[in-house]
């Protein structure tokens, strides 16, 4: 994994003239064994989407369908698969967690206080990811710097602890406009919850439309944040000590 990474880490350099397609393709070239791309369906994780399913690389492309998703993410869902004739695999939460979630905490106890916001995170999201990246060499996810100041120093390539991969952040140093203008000229297809002010979409009862000056997933778990608590993260892409895998911002292209 340690000589894959340096690999990975020195061709890192080289992105900036390589558009997202030699990007992913790359990938898969110089990583041997199963590679997972992670969507949530939103406008990155399409672009990715796109890329890998319009060169029909050998990259699963799987969701997490936390039960509790907007009906635009399933309608994308359909139309997406239906658009590039290729399936998005799903995963789901384990039936008997899920019923002991809600018989603990309620239907919809997340809202309660943030340990419980976390738990059900963990077993709608977290547990089914531990399932979708078992036996993968990489994981790869949309994941850009300025989405939130969290994830601005985060590295192209690094390795997550938590399920023993490589993860690979392809998109990592894109501004929006050329998000935008990837998704026009490509013709790919979108969530209409982002024309309505949701530039990041999750769940639905956890996601509201950003406020004009907030940033890109200040809408995500929107009543821990206005309470004081900047949470925007839900376990996902987190370390063993429950903070964001990160770099120094230099290193981005290092």
């Amino acid at each position: 994994m340690t000589d894959t990474l340096t690999i990975l880490t020195e061709t890192a350099q080289r992105f900036p003239d390589m558009n997202l397609s030699e990007r992913l393709a790359k990938i898969r070239a110089l990583v041997s064994g199963r590679i997972v791309f992670t969507s949530s369906l939103g406008a990155e994780d399409q672009a990715i989407t796109h890329a890998i399913f319009s060169q029909k690389l050998d990259i699963e492309v799987v969701t997490l369908d936390t039960g509790r998703l907007f009906e635009e993410s399933y309608d994308l869902w359909a139309e997406t698969e239906k658009r590039y004739g290729q399936k998005i695999k799903s995963y789901a939460p384990d039936t008997s967690e899920l019923e002991t979630l809600i018989g603990t905490q309620g239907v919809n106890g997340f809202f309660d206080s943030i340990e419980k916001r976390k738990h059900c995170c963990f077993v709608r999201k977290v547990v089914p990811l531990g399932r979708a990246l078992e036996g993968a060499s990489l994981w790869i996810t949309g994941i850009r710097a300025d989405q939130s100041a969290g994830r601005g120093n985060l590295a192209f390539f690094d390795t997550d602890a938590g399920h023993d991969v490589l993860k690979a952040n392809p998109m990592l140093d894109w501004s929006v406009e050329q998000l935008d203008a990837y998704i026009e000229t490509n013709d790919i297809p979108v969530n209409t919850l982002h024309a309505r002010g949701f530039p990041s979409i999750g769940c639905q009862p956890c996601t509201r439309a950003v406020k004009p000056g907030e940033d890109a997933r200040a809408g995500r778990w929107w009543w821990e944040n206005e309470n004081g608590n900047a949470a925007q993260e839900c376990g996902l892409h987190v370390g063993p000590d429950g903070r964001l895998v990160r770099t120094r911002k230099q290193d981005i292209f290092a």
